[in-house]
């Protein structure tokens, strides 16, 4: 009797030793997917191409991604202090700082569309004939509203730039900073009616919520180029080398040039492909 009520018992102690084993490989299978952190400019997610690029890489390269989206400035600091493993950025002058500082070790432009300056349509005709200089140097002088992100990213990086180019202080009374990203800068500067900048990839996606229309675009100064970057293995235990070099071989592949080349949103190309 007692044989036969022990036995009820042994199997269920066998079933669950055997579900333990089975948890334990789970988890341990999991935590043997290698681990990815991304810092990439807000535009690369605002204009969705992340979505198109990162599930074709764990495709063939399958990992635990971990995506962070914050201005060009951001990332790079979060390069700098070895909180990523791979930058995807839009900053030329700011990247070869940071590898000339040895925080990078690999760093390679891969793709590339314009800034756009954009307006209210009322306002706008006066600036269509003008450089990009002059534009920005009749926006002060006659006090338009202008709307900047503020927020150290590539695209305010490149305002401050053409800023600096036209010879015009932009400490204005109708200059504003909002210190946000790209989407929502776009949104209150069509709310107020005012000039900003914006990449051409988040400006395809937005142009039917927003009331500006381009002004000035595909002029040289206005070439948006976008890099990746992995960052130096050094920084500390972990960072993910070999992840970081797998993701940066297929960014710059032929493979995601012609993804890149064929990704469009109602009809128009984002993004450029370009060569190493």
């Amino acid at each position: 009797m007692s044989d036969c009520r022990t036995l009820p018992r042994l199997r269920y102690v066998a079933l669950c030793m055997f579900l333990m084993m089975t948890v334990g490989c789970s988890d341990s299978s999991q935590q043997d997917v290698p681990k990815l952190r991304i810092a990439t400019t807000t535009s690369t997610r605002d204009s969705g191409l992340l979505d198109v690029l990162l599930p074709e890489f764990t495709k063939s390269y399958p990992c635990d991604l971990s995506v962070i989206a914050v201005g060009t400035g951001a990332a790079l600091k979060l390069g700098r202090e070895g909180e990523v493993d791979l930058l995807i950025v839009h900053a030329p002058e700011a990247e070869a700082e940071f590898m000339a500082d040895a925080h990078g070790q690999q760093h390679r432009p891969f793709m590339k569309n314009h800034f756009v300056l954009l307006g209210p349509p009322q306002e706008s005709p006066p600036l269509k004939q003008l450089s990009i200089h002059q534009a920005f140097e009749y926006i002060a002088k006659n006090h338009l509203r202008f709307v900047s992100r503020g927020d150290d990213s590539g695209t305010h990086k490149k305002e401050l730039a053409l800023w600096q180019a036209s010879n015009t202080d932009r400490q204005f009374d109708e200059y504003t900073e909002t210190g946000q990203g790209m989407g929502n800068t776009l949104m209150i500067a069509s709310e107020l009616r005012a000039f900003t900048l914006c990449d051409a990839g988040t400006y395809l996606r937005f142009q039917q919520k927003i009331e500006l229309s381009p002004v000035l675009s595909d002029q040289d100064p206005l070439e948006n180029r976008y890099s990746v970057i992995t960052v130096h293995p050094g920084k500390n235990s972990q960072i993910n080398q070999e992840a970081a070099m797998k993701l940066f071989d297929f960014l710059t592949s032929a493979k995601t040039a012609a993804l890149i080349e064929n990704y469009q949103f109602n009809g128009q190309s984002l993004f450029t492909p370009v060569s190493p």
